[in-house]
């Protein structure tokens, strides 16, 4: 029984510690899906939806009604008159109509403001994208952060516990007679200096920890342990940021309007009845208000829109155009930026190769010196400049070892791979 209490309360550290564990893709999603932005995406399907009904029922019935009452100042006259026949109209006029209009081919107006509706959409959710996309940079430069402060922590630790070292050998020097007690407080003085380094790490940490919990809503990201991430990436890999995809949508948008044009400029077909009640009715020459109903096929053409037909395609060709010069810019800059990035990892390349090599030997010199100053023939001070310079040795490969990840991942953030 004990052992499976053991083994129980193992299971549960161990399960606890994984808990615990952050990753940096955990933090895109938690990111993109605390971002209040994000609930646009959602706004702009409905917006979509909405329209692409609206437009839909233009092709229902359309029902009108009217009401009209009128006095003109003469009316129809016979140039003639009968005998034993009067003729005459009334000055004052009264009407009440109900129309009924049904299109039956409106030269594709319809179908295209539906199209131009999921075209709008698509460029918004672009835009959108665009914009979230910013957040994955935000993320890298707090995560990475906190990593090479995780470094140096970790650096920190085995600096104080070989400067514990120090202490006791120190201590063991002055029992001997070869080292006394301003070497031993030399000692203490880099101990204080590496907890108080050790202290600001962690305030720094926390800064870090906190911003980054406000950007993906979570709460205690200061106690969890990062996963240092790892990455991949080719040089020639095709570039899929989603401003391209922007850029796309933001063309089929255009085509979408040319289309619009044709649309405007054809000729519409439909059916209408109207029925109506009023004095007169159809009938001039009987007076009275009567019922009446009219029924019929109507053909409407309006040419106006020829007239600036060229000069709208002409503003959509230099939109187009637009969008192209905006395209090249981009990717100008991005390859540009990229160039430099690569560049980046390959000069951290080339500091990386020698960083073991400085620890080594920076190590045996250190080691050297304590040996020095166990035999008397090397002072404390200089024993702790040693220690010092191996510790700036360690520091320095967790520190390019860090910038070179981020810098894998600025590429992966230009490139969106």
């Amino acid at each position: 029984m004990k052992r499976f209490w053991v083994w129980a309360m193992g299971m549960c550290a161990l399960q606890g510690t994984l808990s615990a564990q952050l990753t940096l893709e955990a933090c895109y999603r938690a990111a993109r899906e605390n971002y209040p932005l994000v609930r646009q995406f959602d706004l702009i399907e409905r917006t979509k939806d909405f329209t692409v009904e609206n437009a839909t029922k233009s092709y229902f019935p359309q029902l009108g009604f009217s009401g009209k009452a009128s006095y003109q100042s003469d009316v129809t006259k016979m140039p003639f008159s009968i005998p034993g026949v009067e003729f005459g109209l009334d000055k004052d006029q009264y009407q009440l109509v109900l129309e009924l209009n049904q299109t039956i081919w409106d030269g594709g107006v319809v179908r295209n403001r539906k199209e131009e509706a999921r075209a709008e959409s698509e460029v918004q959710k672009g835009q959108l994208e665009v914009n979230l996309y910013a957040l994955d940079d935000r993320v890298n430069q707090l995560f990475f952060g906190m990593l090479l402060i995780d470094a140096q922590l970790a650096q920190n630790a085995l600096l104080q516990a070989q400067l514990a070292r120090n202490h006791g050998q120190v201590s063991a020097c002055m029992q001997q007679g070869i080292a006394n007690q301003a070497d031993l407080d030399a000692v203490a003085v880099e101990q204080l200096n590496a907890r108080q380094t050790e202290s600001e790490l962690r305030v720094n940490r926390k800064a870090y920890a906190e911003v980054l919990g406000l950007l993906t809503g979570r709460k205690g990201i200061d106690a969890e342990r990062l996963v240092k991430p790892s990455v991949t990436v080719e040089p020639l890999e095709e570039n899929r940021r989603p401003e391209l995809s922007l850029y796309e949508s933001q063309r089929q948008q255009l085509s979408v309007q040319e289309k619009g044009l044709t649309a405007r400029y054809m000729p519409k077909l439909g059916v209408f009845a109207q029925g109506a009640y009023g004095d007169p009715g159809l009938n001039m020459l009987k007076g009275g208000f009567e019922p009446y109903y009219i029924a019929g096929v109507r053909l409407s053409w309006n040419i106006s829109d020829l007239y600036t037909r060229k000069n709208d395609k002409r503003l959509l060709a230099a939109s187009r155009d637009d969008i192209d010069v905006q395209e090249a810019v981009f990717r100008l800059n991005n390859r540009m930026e990229t160039a430099q990035q690569w560049r980046t990892v390959e000069k951290i390349d080339t500091l990386m190769k020698n960083d073991d090599e400085l620890i080594r030997l920076r190590t045996n010199i250190r080691k050297s010196a304590e040996a020095k100053v166990e035999n008397g023939t090397l002072t404390v001070t200089e024993m702790l400049r040693e220690v010092t310079a191996e510790d700036q040795a360690k520091q320095t490969k967790a520190l390019h070892e860090i910038q070179r990840l981020q810098a894998l991942y600025d590429i992966k953030y230009t490139m969106n791979h």
